[in-house]
């Protein structure tokens, strides 16, 4: 079941919001003070969060590395088209370039390029030989274009009900 899905069948209200807000700003937050800051009680905290979990509204807690630290200096976004035999079976070509340990994102977009590809490499020597390995080397991509990034600023986080949350959007965007 996907997520508009679950939206019809699930009914969340304000403090599923806030605590879906605690949660995306700060996935390391223990459930007691998630509870304290909702204002419920840490068995019902427990149970909401399990049930965002359960529903799929909830998915991934990763923890970010700087690439910069570990040597990778360079950022790359990479627009790439798809040859008429990558069309054949787009999710195989997503799936294996995904694998590669330096791509980081692949998006099958609209426009002039079929994929948008973000990528990081330790210098100018490996952005060409990772790219050659993904794009040059193979029958599924008849073309692409590279653009080195010089600064970025990402927040994956979604939206939620600014009427029913923290103020989110003012502390991380300045307004």
């Amino acid at each position: 079941m996907n997520f508009d899905d679950w939206a019809k069948v699930m009914e969340l209200d304000r403090t599923d919001y806030q605590i879906m807000d605690l949660l995306q700003n700060d996935a390391r937050l223990m459930n007691k003070q998630i509870a304290a800051e909702v204002g419920l009680a840490a068995s019902s905290c427990h149970e909401r969060i399990k049930r965002l979990w359960a529903a799929g509204v909830l998915k991934e807690t990763k923890t970010i590395v700087e690439p910069s630290m570990l040597g990778y200096e360079l950022s790359i976004v990479v627009m790439a088209k798809i040859s008429k035999h990558g069309q054949i079976n787009i999710d195989a070509l997503m799936d294996r370039l995904i694998a590669l340990p330096e791509i980081q994102q692949v998006h099958l977009v609209t426009g002039q390029f079929d994929l948008i590809v973000y990528m990081i490499a330790k210098n100018m020597n490996h952005l060409k030989e990772v790219a050659r390995a993904a794009f040059s080397d193979t029958e599924d991509i008849s073309a692409y274009e590279t653009s080195i990034t010089f600064d970025s600023r990402t927040d994956f986080g979604v939206p939620l009900r600014p009427d029913e949350t923290s103020n989110r959007g003012a502390t991380q965007r300045g307004v």
